[in-house]
Order: C-alpha cells, then sequence, then structure tokens
C-alpha cells in the first residue's frame, strides 16, 4: 500500500511510476521473505516445570501451541503472532512473567520500539489506560531508550542490509549500505542508513529518482521546502534537477529502494554540501 506520494509529474507519469512502485514493493517483498530462513520455535518450559505433574499440559504447550501453533509461519509471521499475542494478554491484565517473556519475544521476533509503543498506545482506548500503563513499564525495560541494533533491526525487514557503501561514504554522514537487489536486471537498489545517517543534498539531472521505503523510518527534504517523513509504503519521485537530501530520524533505522525512471541521454547526479546539523537537529 502507498501511504504517500509526493510526487510533481504529468498524471499519466505519476500513474505508470506508482504503479511501478506498487509492483517492485510487491514482488521484492514477497521475494525476500521467501529466501528468509524461518526461524522454528521450540519450547521446553512446559516439560521442565510440568513434565512430571501436568505431562499431557506440558506437551501441549511445548508440542502444540509452540511445536505446531507458533512455527505455522507461512500462515502467520512470527513478527505478526507475537503482536497478536502481546495484545490477548494486556487485553486480561495479565502483566506477570508471560507477558514478559512474550515482549522480549516480541523484539527477537522483529518488533520495534517504535511499534509497540504505537500498538500499545492504540489499545489503550479498548482495553483501558491502566493496562496500558502497566505494560509500557514492562515494554520500556525490554526495548529501552536507544534505537535498534542492527541486528534486530535486520529481524524486522525483510530486505538485505548488503554491505557498507564505501563507494559514496564521502558523500554520507553517518553509516550507509547498499545492496543490489535486482539492479543489474534494471531492478531497484536497496540502501540502509543507520540512525542519524543522511546522504549529501544533491541533484539528479535528466532523470527522475524514485524511492520507496521499506522498513524503518527516514526523511526527504527538497531544497527551500518542509521535510517529508518518509515510513514503510512512502512512495517519493524526486522529479530531474532538484535539489535534495533523503536519510534515517535520528533514532530509527531506515531503508530504501531506489531506482531511476525517464532517464535521458544527459544523466548524470551532482553531489553538493553536506546537510547541516542546524538542518537535521530541527527534525524528530
Amino acid at each position: 500500500m502507498i501511504k504517500h506520494g509526493f510526487i510533481k509529474l504529468s498524471n499519466d507519469m505519476k500513474k505508470v511510476l506508482l504503479t511501478i512502485a506498487v509492483a517492485v514493493v510487491a514482488v521484492l517483498g514477497t521475494n525476500a521473505q521467501n529466501d528468509m530462513k524461518q526461524k522454528e520455535i521450540k519450547q521446553t518450559a512446559g516439560h521442565d516445570a510440568l513434565g512430571v505433574f501436568a505431562p499431557e499440559f506440558a506437551h501441549l504447550n511445548d508440542d502444540i501451541l509452540f511445536g505446531e501453533v507458533w512455527n505455522r509461519q507461512d500462515e502467520l509471521s512470527l513478527h505478526d503472532r507475537s503482536l497478536v499475542t502481546v495484545l490477548s494478554l494486556m487485553a486480561q491484565g495479565l502483566t506477570d512473567s508471560s507477558l514478559q517473556y512474550h515482549l522480549q519475544s516480541a523484539k527477537a521476533n522483529g518488533v520495534t520500539r517504535q511499534e509497540i509503543s504505537e500498538i500499545i498506545t492504540h489499545a489503550a482506548f479498548y482495553c483501558g489506560w491502566p493496562k496500558a500503563w502497566a505494560v509500557f513499564r514492562m515494554a520500556k525495560d525490554v526495548w529501552g531508550d536507544k534505537p535498534q541494533t542492527r541486528e534486530e533491526f535486520e529481524k524486522s525487514t525483510d530486505y538485505p542490509i548488503g554491505n557498507p557503501n564505501d563507494a559514496y561514504a564521502k558523500y554520507f554522514i553517518g553509516q550507509s549500505y547498499t545492496a543490489a537487489m535486482d539492479a543489474e536486471n534494471g531492478g531497484p537498489v536497496n540502501v540502509t542508513f543507520e540512525p542519524g545517517c543522511r546522504n549529501n543534498w544533491h541533484v539528479h539531472h535528466d532523470a527522475v529518482q524514485v524511492l520507496i521505503c521499506v522498513a524503518g523510518r527516514g526523511w526527504y527534504q527538497e531544497w527551500g521546502k518542509e521535510p517529508v517523513e518518509m515510513t514503510p509504503g512512502t512512495v517519493i519521485a524526486i522529479p530531474k534537477e532538484t535539489k535534495h537530501w533523503h536519510g534515517a530520524a535520528k533514532d530509527s533505522w531506515f531503508q530504501h529502494l531506489t531506482y531511476h525512471a525517464n532517464v535521458g541521454k544527459n544523466a548524470s547526479n551532482e553531489w553538493l554540501e553536506p546537510v547541516t546539523d542546524e538542518v537535521y537537529g530541527k527534525l524528530k
């Protein structure tokens, strides 16, 4: 789903680019998910605690609930199962060790700090404000206030981080990575920005650059205009000869696919001055 389009082109070109963007996200997202090795859930808590006293319950807990239901990952990902479980426990007002376990599992299954915060906030209106406070206290201990580590971010995205973007490092503040994806066959390149990383102001001559956010949170800004927040599903087509920059939010990794459209014979990229701390520091 396209969440936001910041496009200043003819209506026909807009439709073409958005159609391509949707197809790219759908196809590459599916391929990335298919290529990911699924994590098999194995549980022994039931047998460890109740194997002698209640062996059938231990079997149902370890072998059926976790061994079979949680491993139906083709039907529902571990990420989404974790969210459903946390919300179910929150709705019941259960804030014991079981919720603590499932919050830790949610983080391990790629649920981000931003996601869990927004989900608890939303559920508070349906489950109750005191329950939200109780869950937030536990969630804050699990996620903390620091941005995701690389390992945590990798679990939250279906797209590869790739290799350090050494070839263009001098045009970036902070660390970025690139993964060619299917670029050799005309497909996009995936660019990943660590928290706080952004590229310099630059201009694409005689070509339209398309950005498709697939993970994390970042920013796009044209010279003299207000910045645009980018979250998964945001698609931006950057008109030719437009001075701009893009990069991660201070507290979040950011990942976007990028490719060029309407490429002319004189296509080139002109790198300009860095984005100052004064400009970047105003962004939340």
